[in-house]
C-alpha cells in the first residue's frame, strides 16, 4: 500500500475511532505529511519502505533544523502510532518503527500569576467594564471562568448556557477525545457569569441577527449562537483566537509576562489549588488529565514558590 493512502487511513481511523480531538489529529497529521514528504525524497513510496533507520533519519535530519525536543517527542509518537495501526490493519505489514525511542524532553516549570496579580488583573478588567462595554463584561467573565475552573480554551469555547449551573456552581466541559468532566467554580465567577449574560450577551447576540437579517449567508452561524455562552464581537461563537488574545494582552500588563495565553491561567490555577492544601487527585480530576504524572508538574511549582519563599524570609537561608 502507498504510504498516504496508508497514513491517510490511519488519520480517519485517531478522528473516527479513537475520536482524538481535532487538534491532535491536525498535529499528526502534519507530522505524517512531512515524514511522507521526507520518505518520497529517498524514493520510498510504498508504506514497508519506511524502515526504523528511515524513521531515525527523519528525527536526526529534524533534530539538526533546530526542532524542539518535544516536537521531536511527538514526531517520534506519530510514526510508532502510524506504524503500528500499518501492522494491524495491512496484510504482511511489519511494525517496523516499534523501537524507534523518543528523545528525552526537558520539564519546564510553567509561568504562573501571583494570587495577588491575578486579583489586579481582574479589578483592571472590571476598570474597563464599568461603562457597560459587552465586550469588556464578557471578557471579566472569561477570565473569572478560566482561573476558577482551570479549563482548557478549546473547553471554554466550546461551552454552551445550558452546560453552565449557576445554582450549584459548576460547568459541564468537553476535553480531550469527547471526555466530559464537572468542574467547580466559585463566587466571583457566577457573578461575572450573570452580568455577562444578563447585559453583554443579549446585545452580542443581536449582532448576529442583525447579520443574519443583512445577509441570508449569516443565518446559519447566528443560529449556532443561540446556544454558545460566549459570543465574540460580532455576535457568533467565540473563538480560541479571541481568548488567547484577551488573555494575552491582559498578561502584558504585569512585570515578567512578556507573551502568555489562557493555559497560563489553567497553569495558575491548578498551582494556586495545590498551595491552598487541594489534594492531587482531585486537582487532577479537575484537570481531565488522563495520567496522574501531568498533574504532578504542578506540585513542582509550588515547591520551588515555597522555596523562593524561604529564602526571601527565613533569616538562615
Amino acid at each position: 500500500m502507498q504510504i498516504r493512502e496508508s497514513m491517510e487511513r490511519y488519520l480517519a481511523h485517531l478522528a473516527d475511532e479513537r475520536r482524538l480531538s481535532p487538534a491532535t489529529v491536525r498535529a499528526y497529521a502534519s507530522d505524517l505529511e512531512q515524514l511522507c514528504e521526507y520518505c518520497e525524497e529517498h524514493d520510498a513510496t510504498d508504506a514497508s519502505d519506511v524502515t526504523l533507520e528511515l524513521g531515525r533519519d527523519w528525527l536526526w535530519h529534524g533534530s539538526q533544523r533546530g526542532l524542539s525536543a518535544t516536537t521531536l517527542a511527538r514526531r517520534a509518537a506519530a510514526i510508532r502510532g502510524w506504524s503500528k495501526w500499518n501492522a494491524a490493519h495491512i496484510p504482511e505489514a511489519t511494525d517496523a518503527n516499534a523501537r524507534l525511542r523518543s528523545p528525552k524532553t526537558g520539564r519546564h516549570l510553567p509561568h504562573v500569576v501571583a494570587a495577588g496579580q491575578m486579583t489586579e488583573l481582574v479589578d483592571l478588567l472590571r476598570g474597563r467594564a464599568d461603562d457597560g462595554d459587552a465586550v469588556a463584561i464578557r471578557d471579566v467573565a472569561i477570565v473569572e471562568l478560566l482561573y476558577a475552573s482551570a479549563t482548557r480554551v478549546s473547553e471554554l469555547v466550546g461551552l454552551d448556557i445550558d452546560d453552565v449551573d449557576l445554582d450549584r456552581l459548576t460547568a459541564r466541559v468537553t476535553g480531550k477525545g469527547s471526555k466530559q468532566r464537572v468542574v467547580p467554580f466559585g463566587v466571583p465567577a457566577q457573578n461575572a457569569l450573570v452580568d455577562y449574560l444578563t447585559r453583554a450577551r443579549p446585545e452580542l447576540l443581536s449582532r448576529s441577527q442583525d447579520r443574519a437579517l443583512d445577509s441570508p449567508n449569516a443565518t446559519a452561524p447566528a443560529a449556532r449562537s443561540q446556544h454558545a455562552l460566549f459570543l465574540g464581537a460580532r455576535g457568533s461563537r467565540i473563538g480560541v483566537k479571541a481568548v488567547y488574545n484577551v488573555v494575552n494582552r491582559l498578561l502584558e500588563t504585569l512585570p515578567g509576562f512578556d507573551t502568555g495565553g489562557p493555559h497560563t491561567l489553567r497553569h495558575t490555577a491548578a498551582t494556586h489549588l495545590l498551595d491552598g492544601g487541594a489534594d492531587l487527585r482531585s486537582v487532577q480530576e479537575m484537570l481531565g488529565h488522563a495520567s496522574l504524572g501531568t498533574t504532578q508538574i504542578y506540585t513542582h511549582v509550588s515547591l520551588e514558590r515555597l522555596k523562593d519563599s524561604y529564602r526571601g524570609a527565613h533569616p538562615r537561608a
